[in-house]
């Protein structure tokens, strides 16, 4: 890894130097078209189980680190280099006894460790603006299925080659060879997924798939092929991707939505979305995804989604603009495939970081299904936009895991003046069940049975 952090220092050192002298005028030129951001965080986790049962230890974590971004400007027509430090520190303030199952802690925030310094990102990039956009090495990614899950201190990150192509100003193609990722909680790259062990090939990766339903033995993954497309016209969206989730299965989903803008501050919306996948000889045959008593011979899972919902303008400088969404939907059981037809999502499973409609802060029917769910949503701006309120009731009806429902409040204050960019956010899920969610996040921990779960989380970010 330190071999490989030199040698990435190192291009983007050379490719300064070069760029400098073949596009800048001056060297303070290169500097002032360069772009250094990124964000510094404080996360404070905490998970109460409820009355004594199969988790007889509430968790907790905190964590301060932060992002930092560089990306030289553009030299020889175009190119590009990038790259991320990523750094999270407990400061020692987290019980990391009891190893190694570590019962205090919730190790979905930095993993089991006291410290992560990494290089998330380290690209080298051809762009030209609005057209064309081609990316290799260390990066962000940010797709319906492989996205960067940034509700942790550090989010995810992907090697491989993404690009972008743009005929016109709302058409987009896509297409993207992933070969190795790093899980939020990783200090490197690796070919697992979440349905790896958190311990699989060396790597430190909580807070996925609670039951790994990969042995330690398996084969490395080779990771994922995917191509999309996007679109919009006269208030329409609409995007499809297939992902080739090598070894695991093949994906085709879609979503479209269509606002009608009435001119009065009320702007009802429509959304439909739809998950096909099949793969034989997948990894997963014979696992017992989300508790289903099924041995699985082959993938084969069909999902789907609704939606409406209504956005509104001001009414006045308290009460600011706002959404209001119903959201539904199903994941078809299929007797004798993977999970009784589970939807199988190698990168978000346990991360509750996909498109589903229904999917809540900790869970939704990636983890829990097959069965169908619904969810309703408020978003109000209050105060010129000072602050952000979002509430939330989901409910899921599945065929191994029960009725289940998840209660949901988020409220995040935007300093303004001379500390803009400051936010101080506070998460609180509570989620109840007749019957407990063996998968859910951390430890493989789920919420007991007849007693709530709730998780708090606190975050503080200060983005530059």
């Amino acid at each position: 890894m330190f071999t490989k952090n030199r040698i990435a220092i190192a291009v983007v050192a050379a490719l300064c130097g070069v760029s400098a002298v073949a596009q800048a005028e001056t060297l303070t030129d290169f500097f002032k078209q360069s772009k250094i951001g990124g964000q510094i965080r404080s996360y404070y986790f905490s998970r109460d189980y409820g009355a004594a049962g199969p988790n007889t230890s509430n968790q907790n974590a905190f964590s301060v680190g932060g992002i930092l971004n560089v990306q030289t400007a553009p030299f020889l027509g175009g190119f590009g280099v990038g790259v991320s430090f990523y750094t999270a520190n407990g400061l020692g303030a987290n019980n990391l006894s009891g190893a190694p199952a570590y019962p205090y802690v919730d190790s979905t925030l930095m993993g089991p460790r006291q410290s992560i310094n990494t290089l998330g990102q380290a690209y080298i990039q051809y762009a030209l603006p609005k057209v064309l956009l081609v990316r290799a090495g260390d990066q962000v990614i940010n797709t319906p299925w492989v996205n960067n899950s940034d509700s942790r201190l550090l989010p995810a990150t992907y090697q491989g080659v993404f690009a972008e192509v743009s005929p016109y100003s709302d058409w987009h193609i896509y297409g993207m060879r992933i070969f190795r990722w790093k899980s939020r909680t990783s200090s490197g790259y690796y070919r697992d997924n979440l349905y790896d062990p958190a311990t699989f090939d060396g790597d430190s990766m909580y807070g996925g798939s609670g039951t790994p339903v990969i042995t330690g033995s398996s084969p490395a993954t080779n990771g994922v092929l995917a191509f999309g497309t996007s679109g919009s016209l006269m208030g329409a969206k609409a995007q499809v991707w297939y992902y080739d989730y090598y070894q695991f299965a093949k994906s085709i989903y879609g979503d479209v939505n269509y606002t009608l803008k009435t001119g009065t501050g009320f702007n009802p919306f429509v959304g439909a979305q739809f998950n096909r996948q099949w793969q034989n000889n997948s990894l997963l045959d014979g696992s017992n995804i989300n508790n289903s008593p099924i041995t699985a011979t082959s993938v084969n899972s069909t999902a789907w989604g609704a939606q409406v919902g209504l956005n509104y303008a001001a009414f006045n400088n308290v009460l600011g603009n706002g959404q209001l969404t119903w959201s539904y939907n199903e994941i078809l059981a299929h007797p004798g495939a993977v999970g009784g037809g589970a939807v199988i999502s190698p990168y978000t499973a346990g991360y509750a970081t996909d498109p589903l409609y229904t999917t809540s802060m900790i869970r939704g029917l990636v983890e829990l299904g097959p069965g169908n769910g619904w969810k309703v949503k408020w978003t109000q701006n209050l105060l010129a936009k000072r602050f952000l309120f979002m509430a939330a009731l989901a409910q899921y009806h599945t065929y191994y895991n029960g009725v289940s429902n998840d209660a949901y409040a988020d409220l995040t204050y935007f300093v303004p003046g001379r500390f803009k960019g400051l936010s101080i956010r506070d998460r609180v899920e509570v989620a109840n069940g007749l019957d407990a969610y063996n998968g859910l996040q951390g430890n493989g921990a789920g919420f007991n049975k007849g007693h709530s779960f709730i998780y708090n989380r606190v975050m503080l970010t200060y983005a530059f």
